[in-house]
């Protein structure tokens, strides 16, 4: 309820306003007597009345009551005559008791990362495929572990679809990659051959478009290839970077990165799980609008992705977006309770984010957007993004603290 006298001055002042600006037929601008004003302008001084009072007043009595509303209000049984107190129902989703019980019994594996020798040696190794060399070959036909360099039309038997062209295709004769048929058409070819078959795709091929059909192939051979590889030395290795002057250098280097990957690899599977038991432990119901509002944030990111992949906005104009809502919708869910859950526990532990790591975060943002500290503090403070900014890294250290605990 906005008593009586709140509401007449603030009628007042409305009145006033109009009083300024309101153009009517025999009276100059400016000189409106309010009764006129009161009598044409009746519903839009009330409209204005309600829009000024009714929100600070909802937020007041929300805070009085220590409410949290996660949801916009929907006003109803609004009471508004002169004279009289301003009344109105509000019905808003509250932010539930969030319960957070064992969080601290957690446990998840905290396997030691190990690199194999096999696993460096086999990383050299595609490094060192990676910087082979193609020289002709001449005066002979082509043999094992050789290449074609060819021109292909590929026509499906079954699919009425546009054929497959490419050129200068290296076509490794006996290779683990090569499909059998062509190995088998083109061993012993020469430079100018062409030949033609067919390929059958089993049923089960990775590349689901071509499983199960039959495609006819016309293949002109335009030169015989032979690879040579460089030789595994201190020489190789300063070709790969002013940062290496030998191999074992370089070993070391792939070493340590592929730790790092298999330690980030353990941590994020280590932290899903934590995150999965925890939801499991605490269920309670999430308010709707913070799903929804989770929803679109998961398509925003979708259709991103799609844009960038090269879809045209028209083509996203005719996808079923209900359908695609309702795809999202588990997943925004549990993305809504594990933060929740994770605010929780970061009160608890009393997780707080300083001023240095903000900072921090916001010269990471610069860097990425070559843009000034200043600029990227301004437009996240215009957005309202810092606060959000600030959330994510308290729900970050609070994960942090779930996963260290829990060896």
């Amino acid at each position: 309820m906005v008593p009586a006298e709140e509401v007449a001055r603030k009628t007042e002042a409305i009145v006033a306003k109009f009083q300024k600006l309101a153009r009517i037929p025999g009276f100059r601008k400016g000189h409106v007597p309010a009764t006129v004003i009161r009598q044409r302008f009746s519903e839009d001084i009330k409209s204005e009345v309600v829009e000024a009072l009714v929100p600070q007043h909802f937020r007041k009595e929300t805070e009085r009551q220590g409410l949290y509303p996660v949801s916009q209000p929907q006003v109803s049984d609004l009471h508004i005559h002169d004279g009289e107190p301003l009344r109105f129902k509000a019905s808003f989703e509250v932010m539930p008791e969030i319960p957070v019980d064992g969080y601290k019994e957690l446990r998840a594996e905290h396997p030691e990362v190990v690199v194999t020798d096999e696993e460096v040696n086999q990383a050299v190794e595609d490094i060192r495929q990676q910087h082979a060399t193609y020289t002709p070959i001449e005066g002979r036909a082509l043999a094992e572990g050789e290449f074609a360099q060819v021109s292909l039309e590929g026509k499906s038997k079954e699919l009425k679809a546009e054929p497959i062209k490419m050129d200068e295709i290296l076509v490794e004769i006996g290779g683990k990659n090569t499909l059998p048929e062509f190995t088998e058409n083109l061993r012993g070819a020469s430079a100018g051959d062409e030949r033609t078959f067919d390929v059958k795709y089993a049923d089960d091929y990775s590349d689901k478009r071509l499983a199960g059909t039959t495609f006819i192939y016309s293949v002109k051979v335009q030169a015989l290839k032979q690879k040579t590889l460089p030789e595994l030395n201190d020489d190789f290795a300063k070709e790969l970077g002013n940062d290496f002057q030998t191999i074992d250098q370089v070993k070391q280097r792939i070493r340590e990165q592929m730790e790092t990957e298999k330690r980030q690899t353990v941590e994020r599977e280590g932290k899903e799980k934590l995150m999965a038991d925890l939801v499991r432990r605490n269920e309670f119901k999430v308010p709707e609008a913070l799903v929804e509002r989770q929803v679109d944030l998961r398509l925003e990111r979708g259709l991103r992705a799609l844009a960038a992949q090269g879809m045209k906005p028209e083509d996203m104009k005719g996808m079923d977006f209900n359908r695609l809502r309702a795809g999202q919708r588990e997943g925004a869910e549990q993305e809504v309770k594990s933060s929740l859950l994770l605010e929780r526990i970061a009160e608890l532990e009393k997780l707080e984010v300083s001023d240095e790591e903000m900072e921090r975060e916001i010269e990471s943002i610069s860097k990425q957007t070559k843009q000034t500290s200043a600029a990227v503090r301004a437009r996240l403070t215009e957005d309202g993004a810092l606060d959000r900014i600030r959330h994510r890294i308290r729900n970050e250290k609070a994960l942090e603290f779930l996963y260290r605990q829990s060896a």
